[in-house]
């Protein structure tokens, strides 16, 4: 029997009171779409969904050391240094300096949880 892939999303647990949920909703100026207050909430961005979830008491273990994950969330933006004023407003200002990479500028942010965030905007000739 085959199957296809449907759709994917990337899901953040939230362990402390929605604060993910709050900080990704001012951050993305969007309103989480489906949301279920103290469980789970989702983003719909263009070529990704991101969900927020509260993972059950019999759960919380596996996320203990979650800023070390190894993933990140790299958000393709129009304008790196609104998006860099946005996150800071938000106070979670990035540790570094923008990079020039092969393919545009990026810079890099930590959400509340300490889940990695690229901010990048593309070269121009992309």
């Amino acid at each position: 029997m085959s199957f296809q892939f449907r759709a994917a999303l990337v899901t953040l647990a939230d362990l402390d009171r929605e604060v993910l949920v709050k900080f990704y909703t001012r951050f993305l100026d969007l309103e989480p779409n489906p949301y279920i207050p103290n469980s789970y909430a989702e983003f719909q961005l263009p070529g990704l969904r991101l969900g927020i979830f509260k993972p059950k008491d019999s759960h919380k273990s596996e996320f203990a050391n979650r800023a070390k994950t190894g993933i990140s969330l790299c958000l393709e933006v129009s304008d790196l240094e609104s998006a860099i004023a946005r996150i800071w407003a938000l106070g979670c200002p990035p540790p570094g300096e923008i990079v020039t990479a092969s393919h545009g500028l990026e810079i890099y942010a930590f959400d509340p949880a300490g889940n990695r965030i690229i901010l990048h905007q593309p070269s121009q000739n992309k």
